[in-house]
């Protein structure tokens, strides 16, 4: 569900999916490795050693995934292999890149709640 926060309720919010996250993987999660965990998730294979590509491809299915919520992709299908294809249906706005870290945080936290991680 989208739901607009301000920066401090963002903030909050963020704070809190960081902490569960890195307290269940016992690590230091930023924010490239939560979109990592968030496309092997998506990917629905389970843990394994990636290469450095596939490491990549699965940044890039969390990012599409989420910001599916906000109607910006929309899941085609999976090739033979399982991996899930998406294609842009809405031209993002031009953010610099502290608005679009906003965003994929945004996003994020909407995906664990959806998820009942909180």
């Amino acid at each position: 569900m989208l739901h607009i926060r301000n920066i401090e309720e963002l903030k909050s919010q963020w704070d809190v999916v960081i902490q569960k996250v890195n307290k269940h993987f016992d690590a230091d999660v930023d924010l490239q490795g939560l979109l990592f965990i968030i496309g092997i998730q998506e990917l629905g294979q389970g843990v394994r050693n990636f290469k450095k590509d596939e490491k990549q491809d699965l940044m890039h299915i969390a990012t599409c995934r989420l910001l599916s919520a906000y109607g910006y992709y929309e899941l085609v299908g999976e090739d033979e292999e399982g991996w899930p294809h998406w294609k842009l249906v809405k031209q993002l706005p031009k953010m610099n890149l502290g608005e679009q870290d906003y965003l994929i945080k945004q996003c994020a936290i909407d995906y664990f709640e959806e998820h009942d991680i909180f």
